[in-house]
């Protein structure tokens, strides 16, 4: 039984970004940040449930003016943050996705109280190998291309920082077009592909948790 002393002492989690941490088709308890939390718990790290700012569809800049609006957001103790999907989506330029993605980073950074030892990005997932692409009839190579540019520059990003980053993209793009990968859209992940994030991000987020404040 969980004291309230225990509670109060629990660390705090911030999710940021759009349908990949919202969890859209999923029920609540697969997302990702709630799976990561799960698992967190039971290697003997108290961490609340997540708190999640992310909606379908949100580009970097809609992002931004959900967290002006959300203001004060707070501090926390870990902060990650996926974003960027609906940039390449729409077709905007990866010099755009640099500058405000950067800008999300350092605000993320902030709100984990100046600790970018304790703020984690995860990749951006190839949709280009879904059936939903297929149906659409996207050219799968180029949407490949772009993503890949949006990750590498998310990296660059990332060490520039020192955050770390979580290349969940080989997982996704290996896996992503399993019907047991995906939600009913055809498009989303299901709760076993955000268990393969939730796997990559673990042992990387642990670390990162024990290590001395």
């Amino acid at each position: 039984m969980n004291t309230d002393a225990e509670h109060t002492a629990a660390l705090t989690f911030l999710a940021l970004g759009d349908s990949y941490t919202i969890g859209e088709g999923v029920a609540p308890a697969q997302r990702w940040p709630v799976q990561l939390t799960r698992d967190l718990r039971a290697t003997g790290i108290a961490l609340d449930e997540p708190h999640i700012v992310a909606t379908t569809g949100w580009t970097t800049d809609e992002l931004a003016s959900a967290m002006d609006a959300a203001e004060p957001l707070g501090q926390w103790d870990l902060v990650s943050l996926l974003i960027g999907v609906n940039n390449q989506y729409r077709g905007r330029s990866v010099d755009d996705y640099r500058a405000e993605f950067e800008a999300l980073l350092q605000r993320a950074i902030g709100l984990a109280r100046g600790r970018s030892d304790r703020v984690f990005v995860l990749a951006i997932p190839d949709w280009g190998v879904t059936p939903f692409a297929a149906a659409q009839g996207r050219d799968a190579a180029r949407i490949a291309h772009e993503l890949d540019a949006y990750n590498a520059t998310a990296a660059d990003i990332c060490a520039r920082h020192d955050v770390a980053f979580v290349d969940t993209a080989p997982v996704s793009r290996r896996r992503g077009a399993e019907p047991a990968m995906l939600a009913e859209d055809g498009l989303h992940p299901s709760g076993a592909l955000y268990a393969e994030w939730k796997n990559a991000a673990l042992p990387i987020v642990r670390q990162m948790l024990e290590q001395a404040e």
